[in-house]
């Protein structure tokens, strides 16, 4: 029994098909609250033996039906359920999260596995298709052709450090693969290991209750990078999904596709989701645009991936955006960041955004430790555009104005943006006009476009899409939140004169 833990006591071990294995090494988890805990090392020995038994356990649960496989989800997310208050005790303390953050956190997480279990019950996700045999067709017959949607095999999972439930161990990435059939590997993240462990024991008994192979999930603990090496460069595993930083993403994604068999590498890495502010609405509502903006930057200490931290507005508008979320800004006391890592790169990344040519500093303070405190630069459109440091996420509470002197440079600014998660269109009726000239524009550069929102806040069902051109993410057909998520687990396989008693069970 531990006070910062409820009823959970983390066994510091890895989770190898079924079985807690330790080991000599360990390292400490760094919580920033309550107890440390030691935690054993991953090796390249134990993600042989996940990755092994990830491919014995394909052979059967591969082969499963959509029932079976929706039995299995909605197992995972009653464990997590049954463990709900050790899971919000020891994640608030690992993360420094708020224990409503937790709570709403987990239930996403449970929805989402639900969600899919839903979805692959009604089989569209299979794309199932059928051309009959024509053998009187001239000049050449047709054979029976069918065509469906079969996985892949072994996933390898990465946890992110920002959602330790729902991008993490039984998070989207694992429920896609799960759904569709492919066993899981999952790499924890060394900022919330016992989160990562209690999730893990929730699945395991979700495995133990519906009869799953023990290898359909393993769990490698972090700590070094050779763990993650390993993982990508296993020559079983067949996909990685990943959400993380734009520099460890590309380093994996290059892995991958220097193996002498490339494998896909599903890479969510980072995005600076520009909001347009246009005139007619910042005319009519720009105080409570200014407002909105501040409480979507500064939520949960900007640590969230859809973090709208670029504005681009009119010069004309400029002062009463800045003045405006200045004072919103200025009332936001210091936050706990995630890691003691992730704040030393904020306050870095801060300092090199206010050291940009043209910056000019609207509210600058002062953060240490584990804090993070807001800060609001602005800049002209044209120093904007000769500084491509500027377009780099600072991924904490951060806002930086880019001021436009007319339409013109607002659509060149538009145009500058690399790949993104999001883009947003603040407007009114009168703004129609310049809205239809940036629409083709910033549907080029991003996932998910809205219009009078903002970006924070990913809804998870059948439409969204999550994900975008690079480097938002590393591959723009793919999504990591929602049901179209789990295709990137699957691929299309062609039966030609197949007999009806040979083709998938998910066939008929």
């Amino acid at each position: 029994m531990d006070g910062t833990t409820g009823n959970f006591m983390p066994r510091g071990k890895h989770l190898i098909a079924g079985e807690w294995v330790g080991g000599d090494s360990t390292f400490m988890s760094s919580p920033a609250s309550g107890e440390a805990y030691p935690f054993a090392h991953g090796t390249p020995a134990l993600v042989d033996a996940a990755v092994q038994a990830a491919e014995e356990a394909f052979w059967t649960y591969g082969y499963t039906d959509a029932e079976t496989r929706a039995r299995f989800l909605n197992a995972i997310a009653d464990e997590m359920e049954a463990r709900a208050e050790a899971i919000t005790a020891i994640g608030s303390a690992e993360t420094g999260l708020p224990e409503a953050r937790l709570q709403g956190e987990r239930g996403r997480t449970t929805g989402q596995l639900r969600l899919f279990a839903d979805h692959i019950l009604k089989g569209a996700y299979l794309d199932r298709r059928h051309d009959d045999a024509l053998p009187d067709r001239q000049p050449l017959p047709r054979p029976d052709l069918k065509m469906i949607q079969r996985p892949i095999g072994p996933v390898a999972v990465f946890g992110a450090s920002n959602f330790p439930l729902a991008f993490s161990t039984a998070g989207g990435d694992t429920a896609a693969a799960l759904a569709a059939g492919c066993p899981v590997v999952v790499k924890g993240h060394s900022a919330h290991p016992g989160t990562g462990e209690i999730v893990a024991e929730a699945v395991q008994a979700a495995i133990e209750k519906t009869g799953m192979p023990k290898g359909v999930f393993s769990l490698v603990q972090g700590g070094t990078r050779e763990v993650g090496q390993t993982l990508v460069q296993h020559p079983l595993i067949k996909a990685v999904g990943f959400t993380g930083s734009l520099g460890g993403g590309r380093a994996l994604f290059d892995l991958c596709a220097q193996r002498p068999e490339p494998i896909p590498f599903f890479g969510e890495l980072g995005s600076v989701n520009p909001m347009f502010l246009l005139p007619e609405a910042m005319e009519a509502r720009g105080a409570e645009i200014a407002k909105g903006w501040a409480g979507s930057l500064t939520m949960g200490a900007g640590q969230f991936c859809t973090n709208p931290g670029i504005s681009v507005v009119l010069e004309k508008h400029a002062g009463l955006l800045a003045d405006t979320a200045k004072d919103a800004l200025a009332g936001v006391g210091a936050q706990v960041m995630l890691t003691d890592g992730i704040a030393d790169a904020y306050r870095s990344g801060a300092a090199r955004i206010g050291a940009g040519a043209g910056v000019r500093e609207v509210l600058t303070t002062t953060c240490d430790l584990r804090n993070a405190t807001p800060y609001l630069y602005i800049v002209k459109g044209s120093d904007w555009l000769g500084n491509h440091a500027l377009t780099e996420e600072v991924f904490g509470p951060l806002g930086l104005i880019v001021t436009v002197a007319d339409e013109a440079e607002m659509l060149k600014v538009a145009q500058s943006f690399e790949g993104q998660l999001t883009v947003t269109l603040h407007m009114d009726a009168g703004d129609k006009a310049l809205a239809q000239k940036l629409m083709p524009i910033v549907e080029r550069k991003a996932g998910r476009l809205l219009a009078n929102g903002f970006p924070t806040g990913v809804e998870v069902s059948d439409t969204m899409v999550h994900g975008g051109p690079y480097p938002a993410s590393t591959n723009f057909g793919a999504t990591s939140v929602g049901t179209l998520s789990i295709r990137r687990f699957l691929r299309p396989v062609c039966y030609q004169n197949i007999p009806a008693e040979l083709m998938p069970v998910d066939w008929s």
